[in-house]
């Protein structure tokens, strides 16, 4: 089942359940991917690929608008965001753990033959289609940065 397939049941259900809060993070995605099928100039569905992209910069977007707020001291809308968050996850693929990360960056460090922080353009762009939805892009540049210098 495609992440859009999956959506779109979760739709279904958070409207017989009355979930509002569900049914308006899933619309959005929903709406995210049609806009992103347009841009693309795509009249059929998103590649998986493609689905994980929206999704990923879904989350991203709301954890720097958690920042914002946090900042500002929004309690309430840094509740409402973490919700979003944890409702977007749901539908990301199995999140990398640190020892996991800190291997594919080792094994892709070796396979560029990288050997110092002038290499990390190289480096970054090896590693982030093979964790393409796993990993945060910030948390894989600070473990590159680390195991560079």
């Amino acid at each position: 089942m495609t992440i859009s397939e999956r959506l779109t049941e979760d739709m279904k259900v958070a409207m017989k359940a009355r979930d509002k809060k569900r049914l308006g993070v899933i619309r959005m995605v929903r709406s995210s991917m049609q806009n992103e099928a347009i841009k693309l100039g795509k009249n059929d569905h998103l590649t998986e690929e493609e689905e994980l992209t929206v999704l990923s910069r879904e989350v991203k977007q709301r954890k720097d608008s958690l920042q914002e707020f946090k900042q500002a001291g929004r309690d309430d809308l840094v509740s409402d965001l973490r919700e979003e968050i944890n409702i977007l996850n749901d539908y990301l693929p199995k999140q990398l753990t640190e020892e996991e990360l800190e291997a594919v960056v080792s094994e892709t460090i070796n396979e560029v033959d990288a050997s110092g922080k002038s290499d990390m353009g190289k480096v970054m762009s090896a590693v982030m289609p093979k964790v393409k939805g796993k990993a945060d892009g910030t948390q894989v540049n600070k473990e590159v940065m680390k195991q560079l210098s």
